[in-house]
């Protein structure tokens, strides 16, 4: 029998009012993610992959509008959820690490007060031992002198330092899901891997779902179970993660890809490939294919809104080229 998932999404849209009208943020996106499984939202910057996971966790601007014809957390309707029955939910079986720590922990306060309070507001647990699981997690999380960190304020600490305390925050009432938010953009290469690496082994160790947001397929292919690509605000594809590096099908996931530099294979000094064009703009009506105006291959039936192709192996891809029985040549890009 096959297990329900964990997360259930279904024709999300996000949009936000502007001055030169309405903007499409997300448009009817899908997904889904299962137990102890982590999917990666991949995508360039302004795809809707932030207010994809704001959506999730009911933290959008004020002024936005959400509509979805669901959205299931362990059979849990999110949209229908009264505000004090979400506040219970976020922090406790849903959490989620920020993008920037700095701007996420609060500086007046020790990261000894702020660890315990998000385990406190959750749970009925004493001090003494809000102060033990915030000690262990610290640990958990690589910080060094967990104990003593307590009593220290968020600038005292490093940029990786104040990420691997909004990682054990995160994981304080032992969630179910965590949506991480591009964690690792502010830090700098040999700190990224070590972030990387440690929400892997923790994921694993815990046993918990993670919607991992990221611009960049090298992080990727190093963490991700499964794929969801983003683009213009919706999904183009998703697969397993092998299976998308293998066969890409969509003609913007094999432009990210071509657009990596191969070791041994890319110059010193020559030009990178880039994908020719623009993002259309998201506000007002968008007509058809969002990818049409910078494909190679584009037809006359991408004037509509193209078909999302199930595949092989838990592959699917929207673009009028997918076809059911194989996916498109690599080589065609």
């Amino acid at each position: 029998m096959t297990k329900k998932p964990l997360l259930e999404v279904k024709n999300l849209r996000v949009d936000l009012p502007t001055e030169r009208g309405l903007l499409h943020a997300v448009r009817g996106i899908d997904f889904h993610v299962n137990r102890g499984e982590m999917l990666c939202l991949v995508g360039e910057s302004g795809c809707g992959k932030s207010m994809t996971s704001l959506a999730l966790m009911g933290l959008l601007p004020r002024k936005a509008q959400r509509t979805a014809d669901h959205i299931r957390f362990d059979g849990i309707d999110l949209q229908t959820l009264p505000e004090r029955e979400m506040t219970a939910l976020r922090g406790a079986r849903m959490a989620m690490i920020f993008q920037e720590p700095m701007t996420s922990l609060n500086p007046s306060y020790t990261l000894g007060d702020q660890l315990c309070e998000a385990l406190r507001a959750h749970s009925k647990v004493t001090a003494a031992q809000a102060r033990d699981r915030s000690v262990h997690l610290l640990e958990r999380a690589g910080v060094p002198q967990a104990a003593e960190r307590l009593r220290q304020y968020p600038h005292q600490l490093s940029g990786g330092l104040r990420q691997r305390v909004m990682i054990a925050m995160a994981l304080m009432c032992g969630p179910d899901l965590i949506i991480a938010d591009e964690p690792t953009t502010a830090l700098d290469v040999t700190i990224q891997a070590q972030i990387l690496r440690l929400i892997r082994e923790l994921q694993k160790e815990f046993g918990t779902a993670v919607v991992f947001i990221t611009h960049d397929l090298g992080v990727v292919a190093r963490i991700a179970d499964r794929v969801a690509v983003m683009y213009a605000g919706e999904v183009i594809e998703t697969a397993p993660v092998g299976e998308l590096f293998a066969h890409p099908t969509h003609p913007y996931t094999r432009g990210l890809l071509n657009c990596i530099p191969v070791r041994g294979k890319t110059l010193p000094g020559s030009h990178l490939q880039a994908i020719p064009g623009v993002v259309p703009s998201l506000v007002g009506d968008v007509q058809g294919c969002a990818f049409a105006n910078r494909c190679a291959h584009v037809q006359p039936d991408c004037a509509q809104t193209p078909p999302y192709v199930a595949l092989n192996g838990g592959h699917a891809a929207r673009c009028v080229l997918a076809r059911a029985e194989t996916p498109l040549m690599a080589e065609a890009a």
